[in-house]
């Protein structure tokens, strides 16, 4: 049985410097990323657009001053190709493969309390699609028919998994019976998939078929997109990187960095954020700041003010200019009505796109409600919706992901007593700080439920979380620990306080996936925590006082 300091869940961004920081400590680790390379979510999500929502020159590792230097991005949004090329060459540049085992799954993690470290079944795994239509998940436990598994001893283990990686595909009546091409965004085939002259249908409305669907109705000969709940989008205005930028960004990168760690998503210190209030402002002062923020692109929308997200009245006038804007660009009234969301703007992500509500223009798209009349099922030529069969060719569903906890609960993790992690996250996920959980011994998770993760700049929040758990190992080997366990009690009003400080924000009005609401069944609890730098803050507190609201022996 092969033995390591550590075990590593993933080899997306997360899994990436998770290895380099713990070997550079002289921990023995291994890496296990079902995928046959490096990447995470942007090894999966390949779909026609898939684009970053964060600014290039921020989306990206900041633990190497010589790594930030020499990579050059070619836009202002990187996509998907050329984050995928980033990863690699990050692999390569600090040699990670070595210590990377691909194509191989995690299928469980039980730990054994007589000798303080977990027991890792690993497998081989099966493809992303392959997985997804056999078990309608896309991700967890997928390892492959009749493959080998193999038992691994660790003391620790640490979850790289990522926040938006374990596909979700609705229980569609039928959908085993349909003839034609079907895929997912989130596991998507490494081969181009051609829509020329197919009819094309498109299920879901969020980020990833707002950036495919433009791209999709370029070849398609007709595209019916589904829709449940319009989305607000903003367009991104992307653009060729500018080298001016570039190069004044590149000559004071630490200063920059630090800026950024000191907004409340660790991200747009440069996009002149506003602090003071709609709701203080005159009609013609918020109505010019909205077309300015409109105009330049990207999440600097949400900045125009700093109460859009804190009280109604501000955020309805944010909400009536982009459905204001979408009157103005899709030519039928009735369509325009359609997309026009009329819940709180920003309670779900915020999404960037490029032509989006322009395609509803194109004769050769057309969108159909499901909102009051819900798909029935998937035939076998098609969609049948409202006692009306569409035929298609291909369909596509962009049904978004278990976010935060998916990826975690589809694997059998048990802890002290045997006690799953599935069953523990019952009624909703606890995680201390999102790094430890109580009853789990020597186990962290890397952007987890309860820290910033998707509600700031992932790179920064990851590097921070790698940073803390290494400094931690590297403590508990220094001191002649053995364990170390979040309690029950520090966990439990760390879980309090992430609700409490949601509540006096607009961010739990609707149903997202920040809440689980996309996934039927999922417990409604807000998962992410508001506010990158007391976040910071705390988890240095913790640290700076012997581990405070953890458990060592």
């Amino acid at each position: 049985m092969r033995k390591f300091d550590a075990v590593v869940v993933g080899a997306g961004f997360a899994g990436l410097y998770m290895v380099h920081r713990l070997r550079g400590l002289g921990f023995s680790v291994r890496a296990f990323e079902a995928g046959d390379g490096v990447g995470g979510t942007w090894y999966w999500n390949r779909y026609p657009g898939a684009r970053c929502d964060v600014e290039s020159l921020e989306y990206s590792y900041q633990f190497s001053e010589e790594l930030q230097r020499e990579w050059s991005w070619s836009e202002r949004y990187a996509g998907q190709p050329e984050i995928l090329r980033y990863a690699n060459h990050v692999a390569d540049r600090f040699d990670l493969r070595r210590d990377i085992e691909f194509s191989t799954s995690v299928a469980s993690a039980h730990f054994h309390p007589e000798t303080s470290d977990w027991q890792v079944e690993v497998g081989a795994a099966e493809t992303a699609e392959r997985g997804l239509w056999s078990n309608g998940n896309g991700n967890g436990d997928r390892l492959g028919d009749g493959a080998g598994s193999e038992t691994i001893r660790t003391r620790f283990v640490i979850m790289a998994t990522g926040c938006l990686s374990a596909a979700n595909l609705p229980a569609f009546v039928g959908l085993d019976d349909y003839e034609g091409a079907k895929y997912h965004t989130g596991a998507w085939p490494h081969e181009e998939v051609d829509f020329t002259g197919l009819r094309v249908g498109i299920i879901g409305t969020g980020s990833s078929a707002i950036q495919a669907i433009p791209l999709i109705a370029e070849q398609a000969g007709h595209l019916t997109v589904f829709q449940r709940t319009p989305n607000f989008s903003i367009p991104a205005r992307n653009r060729a990187m500018d080298r001016e930028r570039e190069t004044e960004v590149k000559a004071e990168y630490p200063a920059f960095r630090a800026r950024n760690k000191l907004m409340p998503a660790g991200l747009g210190a440069d996009m002149n954020p506003m602090h003071d209030e709609a709701v203080l402002a005159a009609d013609a002062e918020r109505r010019r700041r909205f077309e300015e923020r409109w105009q330049t692109g990207g999440f600097s929308f949400m900045d125009s003010f700093a109460d859009l997200l804190r009280t109604q009245e501000a955020n309805d006038a944010a909400a009536s200019f982009v459905r204001e804007q979408i009157r103005g660009i899709v030519r039928d009234p009735d369509t325009a009505d359609l997309l026009s969301p009329h819940n709180v703007i920003g309670c779900k992500r915020i999404c960037l796109d490029s032509g989006y509500f322009e395609t509803y223009n194109r004769p050769n798209v057309s969108l159909v409600d499901i909102s009051q009349a819900p798909i029935e099922k998937i035939t076998r030529s098609g969609v049948r919706v409202g006692g009306r069969d569409i035929e298609l060719d291909a369909i596509v569903f962009a049904t978004g992901f278990d976010a935060m906890t998916g990826a975690l609960t589809r694997i059998d993790i048990r802890g002290r007593g045997g006690r799953t992690l599935r069953g523990k996250w019952a009624e909703g996920p606890g995680a201390y700080l999102g790094l430890g959980i109580a009853g789990f011994p020597n186990l962290f998770i890397i952007t987890g439920p309860g820290s910033p993760s998707v509600l700031s700049n992932m790179l920064p929040s990851i590097e921070q979380h790698v940073e803390w758990i290494a400094d931690c190992m590297d403590y508990l080997r220094g001191r002649g620990y053995s364990e170390i366990e979040a309690s029950p009690q520090a966990e439990e009003e760390w879980v309090a306080h992430v609700r409490e400080v949601a509540d006096h924000t607009l961010y739990p009005t609707c149903n997202s996936w920040y809440l689980g609401a996309n996934v039927p069944g999922k417990p409604r609890v807000f998962m992410p925590y508001l506010g990158f730098p007391p976040y910071l803050e705390k988890c240095n507190a913790v640290a700076a006082n012997d581990y405070e609201g953890f458990e060592l022996s």
